[in-house]
């Protein structure tokens, strides 16, 4: 990935996962919040063909609905999409924080 490109994304939905919908909503505005480049949603190859596609450097991030979907043998760069999980963009701090300036004592 160039600096100046987006991170490149799928989304992953396991297939045992039914009804995907609610779980696919929640992947999607993750990956917009987050500014993703989506390459696909998978919702029927297992999850060492996801892994193969990050080992082959064709997306940089897996992103997930729920902690339970997550594979036990996974490896970095999953994300999930869960409340909560990922700030949205315009809260993070930009640059340095300066000092906070206090009052002088009253005494």
């Amino acid at each position: 990935m160039s600096s100046l490109s987006r991170p490149v994304a799928a989304i992953w939905i396991p297939s045992h996962v039914d009804p995907i919908e609610p779980h696919l909503m929640a992947c999607l505005d993750h990956a917009k919040r987050c500014r993703y480049g989506l390459l696909g949603i998978i919702t029927t190859a297992p999850w060492d063909e996801v892994r193969q596609l990050m080992i082959d450097g064709k997306v940089d991030v897996v992103v997930v609905a729920e902690r339970e979907h997550l594979p036990p043998d996974r490896t970095p760069r999953i994300e999930v999409a869960a409340r909560g999980a990922h700030p949205p963009a315009g809260s993070l701090p930009r640059g340095p924080v300066p000092p906070r300036r206090r009052r002088p004592r009253q005494g």
